[in-house]
């Protein structure tokens, strides 16, 4: 291995395999070089939500700068992301969040990663919106993390022929889809699975070599920030899960080996 580049058990083949490991012998095709000069909370973070982000925002719409696209879950850590990638390719967010006590500190950290418009649930169902698509165009994606309400009111400002994504389901309730988003709206809907997608290029590195050089190389240039974490000694893991599962602390939780 080169001293320019750190080995990374990506579990491009089995997923999670290494996760409990200091160390660990693989076979060349199972790893993926990550660059040594990122920090090493971008590294170790770097395969699972960034991945996903990046894969949201490239294989589901054709997005030129201009575009504008609406996710919910905004500040979760895979919203954070598309957040970054989105204002790096010019391309306009428009980002739900829930309400909560310390909103407007929550809406300044989005905006400093580059949203431009931050949003809650309330304002998703109110006429403000048609003020909103006054500056900037109807979304051609969404990405969906919630479910329930949120994602059927979100639906209904997806332009023609837009394409929703569903990857994660936070709100634990069904989606809901107007039969009329797909008859008069031509809407599609997809879900996605970042796993499954690993797995199905085990034997095609190409692509996740380009997608983690194209990530590394955000980071690098600082268009992507490592996500805000608190870093826990192992034997403190009980108390890292706990705050893994605090609502609205969205900070990862890093446990060094």
């Amino acid at each position: 291995m080169s001293p320019n580049t750190r080995s990374a058990s990506q579990p491009w083949k089995k997923p999670v395999v290494g996760t409990w490991r200091t160390e660990g012998l693989y076979n060349e095709s199972s790893l993926v070089r990550v660059p040594s000069d990122i920090p090493v909370v971008g590294a170790a973070t770097l395969s699972v939500n960034p991945c996903t982000a990046y894969r949201l925002l490239s294989d589901y719409e054709t997005l030129r700068p201009g575009d504008s696209i609406i996710q919910n879950a905004s500040n979760s850590s895979v919203g954070q992301v598309v957040i970054q990638i989105a204002a790096s390719l010019g391309i306009t967010t428009i980002n739900v969040v829930r309400d909560r006590s310390d909103l407007s500190s929550l809406v300044q950290r989005l905006h400093d990663l580059g949203a431009d418009h931050v949003i809650t649930e309330d304002v998703l169902r109110k006429p403000e919106m048609k003020e909103l698509f006054k500056k900037c165009p109807r979304p051609k994606l969404a990405l969906n993390c919630v479910g329930g309400k949120s994602t059927t009111e979100m639906l209904r400002h997806l332009d023609y022929g837009g394409t929703m994504v569903t990857y994660g389901g936070m709100a634990k309730q069904p989606v809901t889809i107007p039969v009329s988003a797909l008859i008069f709206k031509n809407v599609k809907l997809c879900g996605f699975w970042v796993t499954q997608w690993k797995r199905d290029r085990a034997h095609n590195r190409e692509e996740v070599t380009k997608m983690i050089r194209d990530l590394s190389d955000l980071i690098r240039r600082g268009k992507l920030v490592t996500p805000p974490s608190t870093e826990w000694p192992l034997q403190d893991f009980a108390k890292a899960m706990r705050d893994a599962q605090t609502p609205f602390l969205s900070r990862k939780q890093i446990l060094i080996m």
